[in-house]
């Protein structure tokens, strides 16, 4: 059934794009309703408003915290056109039916990013404006609700093209944006309120949704929720798939975890190559070094501004996507080279705080892996070098983003070996001794990290083997003797963490 807008009820936080709307809504002669600053706005633009206080006959009151909780503005939203005992209520109170509302929610999520005042924070609760919006969504038969300003254009198109009426399916359609506004922000207050509290739910809500080509694969659906836009800018390319947001935050983990200037590969989300250097050409060169043949068609990011003279190396491969704090107009022209080359900036550095994965019927949370070690003990036939600690400590922030069983084999924090994804700890061994091999590296002197405890000394035997030096694990193996005998009779340096890194 169509309704035509005779009166709108306009009562927004935000008032960028909203007088467009106003506007129109004059020149189809719809009769307004406002309150406070909204009010105000309309009437700098020299068109009539009716204030809600004049229909209710009360003022705002309470500093603002009430000002529509009232049954004349209440009814008027509610009120059934069809329903002749509502109609006659109507009449007997004297009720402004209300065809269009137009309502937002104040600024909560962006007032608890940008401060820790809590009075500030509960301020930014809403009470009215959710009230009107479930109210006006409710009664969706009758009236238009408008919950966001991001519905702003739909609705002037509308009225730009109905003239000022409604179908039955705008109307739900706006409704089922209304009633998702008010779940996404309920869910932000309870989040806040909950993370000092022992709650026994699991919540969440994120908008945004941007549909994608395919999920993994191409017969399967897929779609991203979030706002990738706060920390990227897309500067070239076909948009990111489905595998591509995957790799990305890979990317983003790890690159997060140094200070000097790094450069990471990601494959599957298993980081292939990396490498810390004095500069961000030659930590490039050594984390392709590390594995050349596993970085073709990778994700490759670094913390550094990238030039004209890594740009012309990076060149050299195919790669899906590069992503970079910077670039330099040279560099990036050359790198534009290419049209489904995705280019990202990274406006902000990313390490999530809490993970979760559904599983079963229900969802696993935890807190992200945050850290490298909880202690550094000495524990072999000698004590690490400087170079021997530097290099460890590297290898074991490699190893934590590496799926398990993982080791990770590194020299001058370089990785240049990796066993990842196994299902036992000694192949992962034997897959990373391997690769370091298949590209000709030396491994004397080098260092080996493990995400778990070694349960047999049958690792440190294989590695020493090789020729690696310095080894880092958690410890906590009932044979952690066997292990830590095997460094001190053959004067290997072993440092227990107490600090696993699984990565399933």
């Amino acid at each position: 059934m169509n309704r035509q807008i005779k009166s709108a009820l306009i009562s927004v936080f935000y008032k960028d794009g909203l007088e467009p709307i106003v506007r129109k809504l004059h020149a189809l002669n719809v009769h307004l309703y406002s309150t406070g600053g909204t009010q105000s706005f309309i009437e700098q633009l020299g068109i009539p408003c009716t204030s809600v206080e004049s229909v209710t006959s009360y003022p705002s009151i309470l500093g603002g915290r009430v000002k529509t909780l009232h049954p004349k503005v209440f009814g008027g939203i509610l009120a059934r056109r069809d329903f002749d005992e509502d109609q006659k209520h109507v009449q007997e109170f004297e009720i402004p039916l209300l065809d269009l509302v137009i309502v937002d929610l104040y600024p909560f999520e962006e007032t608890v990013k940008s401060t820790n005042d809590e009075k500030a924070i509960v301020e930014k609760v809403d009470i009215g404006g959710v009230s009107l919006i479930r109210a006006a969504a409710k009664n969706h038969k009758d009236v238009c609700i408008v919950a966001s300003r991001n519905q702003y254009s739909q609705l002037l198109e509308l009225l730009e093209s109905n003239n000022g009426e409604t179908t039955l399916e705008d109307r739900r359609r706006f409704a089922a944006a209304a009633f998702t506004e008010c779940a996404h922000y309920d869910v932000a207050i309870a989040d806040y309120f909950n993370r000092s509290a022992n709650t026994e739910s699991f919540q969440l809500s994120i908008s945004n949704k941007q549909p994608l080509r395919y999920g993994e694969n191409p017969h399967q659906q897929a779609a991203f929720y979030g706002d990738i836009n706060a920390i990227f800018d897309k500067l070239n390319g076909k948009e990111l798939s489905y595998n591509n947001l995957v790799d990305v935050d890979a990317g983003c983990r790890i690159i997060s975890e140094f200070k000097n200037p790094a450069f990471a590969i990601i494959k599957h989300t298993n980081v292939c190559g990396v490498a810390e250097r004095e500069d961000v050409l030659t930590a490039w060169t050594a984390a392709l070094a590390g594995d050349p043949e596993s970085a073709f068609g990778g994700v490759l990011i670094t913390n550094q501004t990238i030039n004209a003279a890594v740009a012309q190396k990076i060149n050299e491969l195919f790669f899906e996507i590069l992503i970079a704090p910077a670039y330099d107009e040279d560099a990036l022209t050359l790198l534009k080279g290419k049209k489904n080359r995705i280019i990202l900036q990274q406006k902000q550095s990313f390490y999530p705080e809490r993970e979760f994965k559904r599983i079963l019927n229900g969802v696993l949370v935890q807190e992200a892996d945050k850290g490298n070690y909880n202690e550094w003990i000495e524990a072999g036939g000698r004590n690490c070098t400087d170079a021997e600690k530097a290099d460890l400590a590297f290898a074991n922030i490699v190893c934590k983003h590496l799926k398990s069983n993982a080791i990770a084999l590194v020299k001058d924090r370089q990785l240049i070996g990796k066993g990842c994804g196994q299902t036992s700890r000694i192949d992962a061994l034997r897959q990373s001794i391997e690769k370091a091999r298949q590209f000709g590296i030396d491994l004397n002197g080098a260092v080996l990290a493990s995400d778990a405890f070694f349960p047999f000394d049958d690792s440190v035997r294989m590695a020493h083997q090789a020729g690696i030096t310095a080894i880092i694990q958690p410890g906590g193996s009932m044979r952690d003797n066997d292990t830590i005998q095997y460094c001190k009779d053959n004067n290997l340096a072993l440092v227990m963490t107490q600090m696993r890194h699984f990565k399933h």
